[in-house]
């Protein structure tokens, strides 16, 4: 997919995701802002909302990451872009260190900032999944 010019945010996304479908997370880590919150819809173990990037990597990205093997892959498949929000469908791809694989079908809702920063995600996603395949936060 190509950046589209005549929206930064979505540009940004574009390039973001570029880079997750390759494995490279740090253009996502750079775009965060430092008062950046992750809402995780629903009713399991990781919903939520977590509140400050550095509560993010705490709290949502440390467990998380560590119950993968291998290297976490995310391919967007579409970018919807209204001014400063910025709507992606994705798939990730990833096994568990328990030999699981966690191949997660996501809906990012992406606000960014006057800063060109990322404020706020809001992620939908097969939350069945989540309970069969992770671990709970409190448990990685």
């Amino acid at each position: 997919m190509h950046a589209d010019e005549s929206n930064p945010h979505k540009a940004r996304m574009q390039a973001i995701m570029a880079a997750l479908e390759r494995g490279d997370r740090r253009p996502f880590g750079e775009a965060l802002a430092e008062d950046f919150t992750w809402i995780l819809p629903g009713r399991n173990a990781w919903s939520g909302r977590y509140e400050g990037r550095d509560t993010v990597r705490e709290r949502l990205f440390q467990p998380l990451f560590r119950q993968f093997t291998g290297t976490y892959t995310n391919t967007a498949t579409r970018f919807i872009a209204e001014g400063n929000v910025v709507v992606v469908e994705c798939r990730g791809h990833v096994m568990t260190r328990k030999g699981k694989a966690y191949d997660n079908t996501y809906c990012y809702v992406c606000r960014f900032g006057d800063d060109g920063l990322l404020h706020e995600l809001v992620e939908y996603m097969d939350t069945q999944l989540v309970a069969d395949v992770l671990e709970p936060p409190s448990a990685a």
